[in-house]
């Protein structure tokens, strides 16, 4: 089984298309490559090891055609570089940018004091 037969059979077993697999993976390898390469998602690194799985990906699948590469397997390829890198950069975004989104815990109430979400 080559690597376009895996990705078939994968799409086949879950019932998802190609795109959500895409999306998927990309978060789980910048999750993995954090944790292998003990770097924080604000850090651009395990963004980086999509980007560069992701392009490999896109070259086996150009490589797969026999004759001339055609436009639409171009801009095919881009929209799913664009989809799938979208979550991983928000991630690295938001981490980097605005990690209180991430991290940030609700603060507990202080006795004699309404939770803010009840004050008129």
């Amino acid at each position: 089984m080559d690597w376009v037969q895996f990705k078939d059979y994968l799409s086949e077993i879950t019932d998802l298309d190609q795109d959500a697999l895409h999306v998927y993976a990309a978060v789980l390898i910048q999750l993995f490559a954090a944790l292998v390469l003990r770097r924080s998602l604000a850090h651009p690194l395990p963004w980086l090891c999509v980007l560069v799985s992701l392009l490999l990906n896109e070259a086996v699948d150009l490589g797969r055609t026999e004759g001339a590469v055609r436009q639409w397997q171009v801009l095919g390829g881009l929209r799913d570089m664009l989809n799938t890198m979208a979550l991983p950069t928000i991630l690295l975004l938001l981490a980097r940018y605005a990690p209180a989104l991430l991290t940030a815990r609700a603060a507990a109430p202080v006795p004699g004091n309404p939770p803010e979400d009840s004050r008129p």
